[in-house]
């Protein structure tokens, strides 16, 4: 796959020379950043507290300093918390295909113009892709335009679609669905990839360009100009306790101050909810709809491995109130893999429901079983996507910075696509950057340049026409017929009219509060996994490739500690167990035999931010571990 990005090594002779960094200003940021080296260990972390459902006080669960400031705390008086800082033109926070393309973008611009462009990006997987989930459909139209000579630069596109296939599935039999052309569906001409390596091929190219990369570093926080304006982030600090007391390792994170600053963070990113607020980004659009995905990859038998093809259903085992849908992709990939997955849309309304397991239950239906019966399971992921549409994408610019991708949420929710959506929006806000950057006569407002430019000329582009044409197709699933409702508009309407009709449907609101009480609803039984076709969560979780420094503050955080028994737990039967793909959440017995308390297993986490949205009360907030801490997919 060439060339992968790693952390980089520091001595200790570097160490001690940061410590002092009074004594050395002139130190580079390629030092810093390897002055903050993450001390890994191969340990779990089982946060265990009490939890308590009477008015007795709480025990502490949430430690970070998010939570519970550290000028509060006087384990902290006397600790140095200063930050070195340096300046680019331009910080992108995420590695995924919008900041890649951005970052990319913004270098080929520069050196077609002859200026010298400092573009620094910071990523918060140990590896350029590591975070990036396997088994994609993608369109190449934006990649075409980024890099028309893909092909003959490598890109990892080896397998075109040459088979579509879609189906109802009733628990016994699958129904074929023709697949009409002209209809979100239709795959000729897309290709079925591995995306993580597709990713760290664009990190390749952007390195190449003269882009700073730094993975392994993750975006923190988020740094102001007193006019209100962004100026830049901050890197994770770390040596930090898990009791949120600090080490004699702690280090500061690192400011990175910039011109621009762009968010590509992917779903739901935990900086882009703080300018959410900030700016009142969320004013004039509708809550954000999303989904869970949950995806496998196998080896299977030669016989049954049909590279090309592109499998779509849509029915059991999930019923017709509830939105998902599953993928099976044949890869041609030197060895006969496919991956699988499953959606759940996270607007459902049972409290039982556990997308891991109707995942499982899934791959048992008489036509997916039989692809998978002597093959091997080798990898295992899930990841939230943006389901809401253009209806709720935010306003995209503010001063000093933008959002691109899918942290605004420009997925084709019904082509099961973003990749190509998400690519395109980060060259259009490189390009509309680049033009501000180079105009001399430029009379900016606030020390932060407010590219409104981006937001008007993506609105002008195809991305916003696709995204508008198929507006409606999702929001259509909450009629009566439910899903079967939607696939009828979308027969007739959207095929007929191609999103031309003129109406808007909306969502019926935020997705946390679609959850029902406990009691309104009916417990959903499980068959037991068998170890061969379907599995277990924990070993699962372990395929992910998941590890965490074990000593330090969860960064699951609570708002109140004593929302989980209290409300979660008495009003709906602790959901958080069931929704969360990677078993970080577990309601156990008190050591008193009365009531049970609150157990978060961090270790665990896929960054998969479900938790963060899917919470009735609102009370989790997902924040940045420390960096090169999650999920290792390697593509």
């Amino acid at each position: 796959m060439g060339r992968v990005f790693e952390r980089r090594e520091v001595s200790p002779a570097l160490k001690g020379e940061l410590k002092q960094r009074n004594e050395c200003p002139d130190l580079g940021t390629r030092q810093c950043f390897h002055a903050l080296k993450l001390i890994k260990k191969d340990c779990l972390l089982s946060l265990r507290v009490s939890r308590c459902a009477s008015t007795a006080a709480v025990p502490r669960i949430t430690t970070h300093y998010t939570i519970h400031p550290r000028d509060k705390d006087k384990r902290w008086e006397g600790v140095n918390m200063e930050r070195f800082a340096e300046e680019a033109d331009v910080v992108v926070v995420g590695a995924g295909p919008a900041g890649l393309s951005a970052a990319i973008r913004l270098k080929q611009l520069a050196a077609e113009h002859s200026k010298e462009l400092r573009v620094c990006l910071v990523e918060k997987a140990s590896q350029i892709g590591a975070h990036t989930l396997s088994g994609a459909c993608v369109e190449p139209r934006s990649l075409e335009e980024l890099f028309p000579d893909w092909k003959e630069r490598g890109a990892p596109l080896n397998t075109p679609v040459t088979e579509d296939k879609f189906g109802i599935l009733t628990e016994t039999s699958r129904i074929p669905v023709p697949i009409l052309p002209g209809l979100p569906m239709v795959n000729h001409g897309n290709y079925i990839v591995r995306l993580g390596h597709l990713v760290s091929w664009l990190g390749e190219q952007a390195e190449a360009l003269g882009v700073e990369i730094y993975p392994g570093y993750a975006a923190a926080e988020v740094l102001f100009h007193e006019d209100g304006s962004v100026k830049g982030i901050a890197t994770n600090d770390v040596g930090i306790q898990k009791d949120g007391a600090p080490k004699a390792t702690f280090e500061r994170g690192l400011e990175l101050h910039a011109k621009v600053t762009v968010f590509a963070e992917g779903c739901h990113g935990h900086l882009a909810k703080q300018l959410y607020k900030k700016y009142n980004l969320r004013e004039n659009c509708q809550p954000q709809s999303y989904g869970i995905g949950l995806k496998e990859l196998w080896t299977i038998d030669k016989n049954k491995w049909k590279p090309g093809r592109v499998e779509h259903t849509v029915g059991w085992p999930l019923d017709r109130h509830t939105y998902g849908g599953s993928f099976l992709y044949h890869l041609n990939e030197r060895e006969p893999l496919v991956a699988l997955g499953f959606v759940v849309g996270l607007d459902y309304q049972n409290p039982y429901l556990n997308p891991f397991r109707e995942f499982q239950r899934w791959k048992h239906h008489p036509s997916v079983q039989p692809t998978l019966e002597g093959g091997t399971r080798i990898a295992y992921g899930a990841r939230a996507l943006n389901e809401g549409g253009i209806q709720s994408i935010p306003k995209l610019t503010f001063p000093g910075g933008l959002l691109i991708g899918c942290s605004p949420g420009l997925l084709n929710v019904p082509k099961i696509k973003g990749t190509h959506t998400a690519m395109k929006s980060g060259m259009l806000a490189s390009e509309a950057i680049f033009s501000q950057l180079i105009n001399e006569n430029l009379q900016s407002k606030t020390i932060g340049l407010d590219v409104q430019e981006y937001e008007e000329n993506l609105k002008k582009s195809w991305v916003w026409k696709e995204l508008y044409a198929v507006r409606n197709i999702r929001p259509s699933c909450h009629s009566i017929l439910g899903v079967y409702g939607g696939m009828i508009y979308t027969g007739i309407f959207y095929w007929l009219l191609r999103g031309m009709e003129p109406w808007t449907l909306k969502h019926p609101g935020p997705d946390f509060a679609q959850l029902k009480p406990a009691k309104d609803c009916t417990p959903i039984e499980y068959p037991k996994p068998d170890g061969k076709i379907s599995f277990d969560l924990l070993s699962s979780v372990a395929l992910s490739g998941t590890n965490h420094e074990h000593d330090q503050p969860a960064h699951l955080t609570l708002k109140d500690d004593s929302v989980p028994v209290n409300r979660n737990l008495a009003v709906f039967d602790g959901p958080e167990q069931r929704f969360c793909p990677a078993g970080v959440y577990e309601y156990v017995p008190l050591e008193t035999g009365e009531g049970s308390r609150l157990q978060i297993n961090a270790q665990n986490c896929v960054h998969c931010k479900t938790c963060d949205i899917k919470d009735p009360s609102q009370n989790i907030n997902w924040v940045v571990p420390e960096g090169g801490g999650g999920p290792a997919y390697n593509g």
